[in-house]
C-alpha cells in the first residue's frame, strides 16, 4: 500500500509549513535513525505543546498543526496533528486515529459543558515503523501528569502507547469505547457536525479564559 497520502501535507496535518519543519529539524537534530527520531518528536511535541481542553472547538486553527506549534498549547487533536505534520517532515509516514473514550479524571468545568465524560474523537498519532503502524498520544504534557498524580505516558516506538486506565491512586483514568479508525487528515467538518450533536452545551465562547491546568489539579484532589 503507498504511505504517498501519509508523507504529503495536509490541510491540518500540514507538514510543509517552515515552522513545522524548523521544530521537528530542531527535535531530531541527533537522532539515529527513524525510530529515535520518532521518540524524540513524541517527547518535543507531548512536553513543548502543553495540553488544554479550553479551546474553541469550531476554529479551523485548533487542529492546525501550525497553529497549534506557534500557540504552545492545544488539546488531544491539535497535538496529535503536530507529531503527524513532524513526522511527515521528517520522512516518517503518520496519520491520525480516532476513539471515543470516557475520561473518568476530566475536570468539574468541562464537565459542565460537555454534560458527560464522553470524549467523542479523541485523537492520537499513528507513526509507520520498521513497517507497522503504532499508536503515540502526545496529549497530556509530563508536568500536567505529575501535577494529578498521572503517569507521563511514554512511547518506545515498538507498541502502542495509549492513555492508562488507572492513575497513580487507582482510580479510572481513560476508557477506550468506541474506535472511530485512521485518517490521512482531521476529518474536521465530521468531528464539528459530531461536537454539536453530542455538545449541544459547547458553544465558542463556554469555555473561553479558563485554566484547564489548575481546574484539571484541583479537580483530582476531589475523592
Amino acid at each position: 500500500m503507498s504511505t504517498d497520502e501519509y508523507l504529503s501535507p495536509g490541510r491540518f496535518v500540514d507538514s510543509d509549513a517552515p515552522q513545522i519543519a524548523a521544530f521537528a529539524h530542531d527535535a531530531t537534530a541527533s537522532a539515529t535513525n527513524a525510530t529515535d527520531a520518532a521518540l524524540r518528536l513524541y517527547r518535543a511535541v507531548r512536553d513543548d505543546i502543553l495540553y488544554d481542553a479550553y479551546v474553541d472547538f469550531f476554529d479551523p486553527a485548533t487542529f492546525r498543526a501550525s497553529a497549534v506549534l506557534a500557540s504552545g498549547r492545544g488539546f488531544c487533536v491539535g497535538k496529535a496533528s503536530v507529531l503527524a505534520a513532524c513526522a511527515r517532515t521528517v520522512g516518517i509516514p503518520a496519520r491520525l486515529g480516532f476513539a471515543d473514550v470516557r475520561n473518568h479524571l476530566t475536570s468539574p468545568r468541562l464537565y459542565d459543558v460537555m454534560k458527560t465524560d464522553v470524549f467523542h474523537w479523541h485523537a492520537y498519532t499513528e507513526l509507520q515503523l520498521d513497517g507497522k503502524w503504532v499508536k503515540a498520544t502526545p496529549a497530556f504534557n509530563a508536568t500536567l501528569c505529575e501535577r494529578v498524580g498521572l503517569k507521563p505516558l511514554e512511547f518506545d516506538g515498538r507498541t502502542d502507547s495509549l492513555f492508562h486506565p488507572f492513575d497513580r491512586s487507582g482510580r479510572r483514568h481513560m476508557e477506550y469505547v468506541f474506535d472511530r479508525g485512521s485518517y490521512a487528515d482531521v476529518p474536521f467538518d465530521l468531528i464539528c457536525a459530531e461536537f454539536s450533536r453530542h455538545y449541544p452545551g459547547l458553544r465558542r465562547d463556554r469555555l473561553a479564559g479558563g485554566d484547564f491546568a489548575a481546574e484539571a489539579v484541583a479537580g483530582s484532589d476531589q475523592p
